[in-house]
């Protein structure tokens, strides 16, 4: 184990080609999108909302947390896919409770959305990179807010503001060009691709889901 990915300037294992290391990074995307595609496919919302909730969130976080750590600390390319199926896995099961609230045509609407937003927040995140270190540290502060709001409004007050839900997509999009851009800042090396998707990974998925929420919302 080392220091955390994205602190890492300089490194000691075989550098590829920015256009390998782009590959890698969509190719680990697309692995964990179609685990989860499967996961909704052929596990049953009824076997995944039997489960014991106390049980259901231990296990989520504990492995969702292990992952994290892996993939961020590990410089070795297995040990960093390990942890990133870590979280992929967890979160196929969210996945699957929540699009299976919704008619197929507003999730394929969501997806499409989804993946047009990424495409543009990459973009710009090539673009600007200065601009999103700058706003990171008002990204994190901001989403540990509406993270706390949002507890209190579903678990003392019962009830739920559709803005949470807009200015929760404007964080992840925030964090999408973050991560983006500071993936392209460190040493592209086959680990760093995989640490850089994961984390990507979270990002697209917390989008998506907040995307379906507003689109489902709407409809």
């Amino acid at each position: 184990m080392t220091d955390s990915v994205f602190d890492r300037t300089e490194t000691n294992d075989q550098r590829i080609s920015p256009s390998l290391y782009n590959l890698i990074i969509g190719l680990t995307l697309l692995w964990g999108f179609t685990i989860n595609w499967l996961m909704v496919l052929n596990i049953s919302v009824d076997s995944i909302a039997n489960i014991n909730p106390l049980i259901f969130f231990i296990a989520y976080f504990v492995t969702c947390f292990t992952g994290i750590y892996l993939f961020k600390k590990s410089n070795t390319p297995a040990i960093s896919f390990l942890g990133y199926n870590l979280v992929v896995v967890p979160f196929g099961l969210i996945i699957n409770l929540v699009v299976s609230q919704y008619d197929q045509n507003i999730v394929l609407e969501a997806i499409r959305v989804t993946a047009s937003v990424t495409v543009i927040m990459m973009i710009l995140g090539s673009l600007y990179p200065a601009f999103f270190n700058k706003i990171i540290g008002g990204l994190s502060i901001a989403l540990i807010c509406v993270i706390v709001v949002e507890l209190v409004e579903i678990f003392i007050f019962k009830t739920h503001h559709d803005i949470i839900d807009w200015i929760v997509v404007l964080i992840f999009c925030g964090y999408i060009g973050y991560d983006w851009a500071r993936a392209n800042a460190i040493p592209k090396t086959y680990d760093n691709a995989i640490d850089s998707a994961a984390s990507l990974y979270m990002d697209i998925i917390n989008l998506f889901l907040r995307i379906l929420r507003i689109l489902g919302s709407r409809k």
